[in-house]
Parts: structure tokens; sequence; C-alpha cells
């Protein structure tokens, strides 16, 4: 973390080089001392500093300079650093006028030239204010900061990208905080389009897209190479652990995840029934393990980076990427898992973003304290984000479908929701409609046995219900059912009889497609269990397959 600044002007050159040589002495152990020779470059210094989250301890300006006296750069360095120090330097006859900047402009101590011996008339008096700051001071956030509305789709999606990245940030709602009005005036950009992204090294980005915040936290979206033996699309538990597998017994492997490591289950706000891990584990700390364990053994990890299409030329699988390049490889395992289905009811989504998220949106947790909130969904997944919701929430209410739970979510979060006092489950209940201006305010919920409705307030609706895969890429190239999951195996001549057109002597293997050198494994695969542990035990089933056909060619 950077020192804090004691920042010194004067238009003097030797009266600015000595003051400043004299603090340093003192203070650059804990403080580093900047220089400025106007109102105006202090302010600019300031503002700098405040674009790159440093702080400000002390601001020691001279009265008497051109175009900006020391009383008027320290009003309106005031707006820029708050809670500074601000004292003046001032030759005896302006003492008046600094008895009078101490009440009218609110500084904090006045100090005359000369100081000599600093000893008896600087260090006292400065370090006494310092250490009056240093009881209040708390350290600025030196990582990402997002300035932007509390109900902005645009923000959301980049405050839930960085988060599923495991990229600190900071979020500074812009009627919330007053920080950021301030932020804002450092950087200029007033009027500019929100979200704000400020980045540790000061510059901003204004309207981001995620391409672009991508970029400058130093993720890659581009291929280092043009070839692999193994390419995996899906960074959820089965993209993952077959990367890990693969690239731990030597298969150069390149892993295509489009939004964040961890897929459905980096989401999960704690899995407690993974082997191993008696405790739990939150979603978001195993995919980030996961992650550190491939990067390790040397995986080759693009995101955000999406898949549109796939052209097989004999031995050769080529996966087009949404940006128009190609990459190419032996073996290629499909395992882009399940997306949640769109909730087709008025309303939701002209508000989604704004109070109506799909997927638990932990990061929306803390901002739905005090109120009610409602998830639709009936598995695993909607019970985990209940239980997290509740400890933020006043209220949190499951609406199912179905007479109860039991069918969909594993008994052990079953019983967590029926001893959680704040969570309650509503069967046979269904949204109608969500309204509300600019965000969700309001839900309309419909009994589906007497088709009787009800309107209640809600601070957040979580959508988290079917299983929709995502293979539409794949469409002409492998097989899928009628649902667009992929067959593998047997599953691909369930009467016993050879798979057309398929042109190998050997039957497909167990979690190969209809294509040679295809793979697919986790939720995307027909039949599969729809479990983390499973998704992860497929995924590294998949690479003793990959290595049968590579040994084949």
């Amino acid at each position: 973390m950077s020192r804090p600044a004691l920042l010194v002007i004067d238009d003097d050159p030797e009266v600015l080089r000595a003051i400043a040589r004299d603090l340093r002495r003192a203070y650059r152990g804990r403080y580093r001392v900047l220089e400025a020779a106007s109102g105006g470059e202090g302010l600019d210094t300031l503002r700098e500093l405040k674009r790159r989250g440093g702080s400000a301890a002390l601001l020691l300006a001279d009265q008497r300079m051109p175009e900006m006296t020391g009383v008027e750069f320290l009003r309106e360095a005031a707006g820029v650093y708050s809670d500074a120090k601000r004292a003046l330097l001032t030759a005896y006859a302006d003492t008046e006028a600094a008895i009078q900047a101490i009440n009218a402009a609110h500084i904090h101590y006045y100090l005359q030239k000369p100081w000599d011996p600093p000893e008896e008339k600087l260090f006292p008096v400065v370090s006494e204010l310092l250490e009056e700051w240093e009881s209040r001071f708390r350290p600025a956030f030196e990582g990402v900061r997002i300035v932007g509305h509390r109900w902005s789709p645009e923000a959301h999606r980049i405050r839930d990208f960085l988060a599923r990245n495991q990229v600190p940030y900071r979020w500074l709602d812009i009627e919330d905080n007053p920080e950021s009005a301030a932020l804002l005036a450092a950087t200029g950009l007033e009027g500019a389009a929100l979200p704000l992204v400020l980045f540790p090294d000061g510059e901003p980005l204004a309207g981001a897209g995620l391409a672009q915040v991508a970029q400058r936290i130093g993720l890659h979206t581009r291929a280092e190479q043009p070839f692999y033996a193994l390419v995996i699309v899906g960074a959820g538990p089965a993209g993952l652990g077959a990367a890990v597998y693969a690239a731990s017994e030597g298969v150069r492997t390149l892993l295509i995840e489009e939004q964040a490591p961890g897929g459905q289950a980096g989401q999960s706000s704690r899995i407690e029934n993974y082997l191993g891990l008696p405790a739990g584990v939150s979603g978001g700390e195993l995919a980030r393990r996961a992650v550190a364990q491939a990067r390790k053994f040397g995986v080759e990890i693009l995101t955000p980076q999406s898949v549109v299409g796939l052209r097989v030329e004999g031995p050769v699988r080529s996966v087009v990427l949404s940006d128009g390049t190609e990459v190419g490889c032996h073996s290629l395992l499909v395992a882009t898992g399940v997306s949640y289905r769109k909730l087709d009811v008025p309303g939701v989504d002209g508000l989604v973003g704004a109070g109506v998220y799909y997927g638990a949106a932990l990061t929306e947790a803390q901002a739905s304290a005090g109120g009610d909130v409602y998830l639709v969904g009936g598995g695993n997944s909607a019970g985990q984000a209940a239980m997290y919701l509740s400890t933020f929430a006043a209220h949190v209410t499951l609406l199912v479908r179905g007479p109860d739970l039991a069918a969909t979510m594993s008994h052990y979060l079953i019983e967590q929701l029926r001893a959680t006092p704040n969570i309650a489950v509503r069967p046979h209940t269904e949204v109608a409609a969500a309204e509300g201006a600019g965000h969700l305010e309001r839900l309309v919920l419909r009994d589906n046995r007497t088709a009787q409705t009800e309107c209640v307030p809600a601070a957040g609706l979580f959508i988290l219900i079917g299983a929709q895969p995502r293979t539409g890429w794949l469409e002409g190239v492998v097989v899928r059912d009628a649902h667009g999951f992929l067959p593998t195996g047997a599953d691909l001549s369930p009467e016993g009889k050879r798979l057309r057109g398929w042109p190998l002597e050997r039957d497909p293997f167990l979690l190969e497609t209809g294509v040679p050198g295809i793979f697919a494994a986790g939720d995307v695969r027909k039949g599969s269990m729809k479990r983390v542990a499973s998704g992860v035990g497929e995924g590294a089933m998949a690479v003793s397959f990959v290595h049968q056909y590579l040994a084949e060619l």
C-alpha cells in the first residue's frame, strides 16, 4: 500500500525546496512529500492522487501566491480530500488573514516563516496534525473501483463479472456514497456515461464493456497458439476437472470460458456435500482453487471468450470464437453446462439487472438488506442461494411450482431451510408479473391450483429454474437430442444399431459424441447427474478417453 502524501505548495522555488527537504527528513519513513509551484498545480496533483486511490494526510500552502492564494487553494482542496489536514504558511504580516481563514475556510493551523529551527517551529505542529489525522485514517482501497447507479444493469454486469472472476473491487453508489462525487470530479468525468470503472493505475474507463474491463485487469481473450492437443469449452466443474487432469499428464490444453470459471456451481454460496470438505466451500472458492491448480500445470485460460461455431476437417477440429478467430485442436471437450431458463412473464425482461437476476447474483445480497426477496426454483442452487440471502434480507421466499422440494433438492438443504426462521417455501406458486419504475418494486404471484393472484412488495427476484444446454454453436455438426443435450457413447444408438455416419470401426467411447474426438462432460451431456462431484468426475474420465483417441491418431 502506498504511503499517504504530504503536499507542499509555494511559488518560491527556494522556499518550496527547503520546506519539502525538512518534511522528508522527519517523515519520509511514513509519508511521501509531494511538491507544487502553484495552487492550480497542487489541485491537479491532488486529483491525480485521488484517481490512483492514494491518500493525502497534510496540505501545506503558502498564502501569498499569484492567481490563487493559499486560502483559496485549501478551500478547493477540501472538496477533493475533505479529511486531509490543512495548514497555511504565512509571513508575519499575514497573521490576521490566517486567523480569519481558520474560522472561515476551516483551516486547521497556520505556520509562520521562517520556521527555523524546524525541530521547534515546524515538526511539533506537523506531528500533532498527523497524529490526529492518523487516528481517523482508514486506508484507501487500491483495487478496482466502480462508480454507478444502484439499479444499473450495466453496473451489475461488471460487478458480477469481477466477483465471479475473483477480482476485488469497491462499489461506489452515485446516489448514496459522497466519495463517488469527489471521485468523478477528480477525474473530470462528471458528465460521462456510467458506470465508471477506475483501475489501480488511476486510469478511468467510462461506459465500460466486459471485454474492455477484462483486458485491463489482465485476463486473456486470445489464444497464444494456433493449435492444441485438447480444447475445452466451458470452465465449470467438468471443464476445470478435465483441464487439471489433462495438463498434469502433459496434454497441451486450452480452456475457453464465456463468463467466469466455476459455471453455475461457481455462484453457489455454500456447497456442503462435496467429498473431503465437511465444513463446505463456496462455489467461488472452489473455482478459485481449481483455476490456480489448472494454471499450475500450464493450462491456458481464455475468459471472457465465447465459441460461436465448429468446423471438422479430417483429424482437425476448429472452434470459431466470437471475435472471428479460430483455434484448432486434435480433441475437443464440450463442458458448457446449462443456463437458467428465462422467466417469460410480463415485466421481467425490462427489470433484469435492476432487481431481477438470473442465478444467485451474490453481489446483490447486501443490497437486499432489510427487504423481502423471492427466489424461483426448487433445486440445490436455489436452496443455497436462499440460505445466503437469508443472512441479509428480512425475509426470503422460495416459489415452487410443485407441492414441495423433496423431488428436486438435497435433504440436507431442505432441513437447513426449515430451520431458518426468515425463509419460507410457497408451493404451487408462480410469478405472474414483475412491476416497478426503473427497478423491481412488486411481484404478482399466482397459485397454480386456484389461479388466485396476490401482489407483494419485493426488493429482489432471483431466478434459478430450468436447464438449457448451451450447444447452439454445435448445430449441424454434433448430434444433439430434442432439448439440445449431447448424447454420448451408448446413448447415440439406443436400439443397438450402429450410429449412421460414424467413421471408425470401434464404437464411440463412453463420453464421446457423434463425432470422433469430440467429447462431452458435465451438465451438457444427456443423462448426466447435475452435481458438482459428478461433473468433476466426468471431466477427469473424459481425459482418459482423450488419451486413447490421441493414441489412435
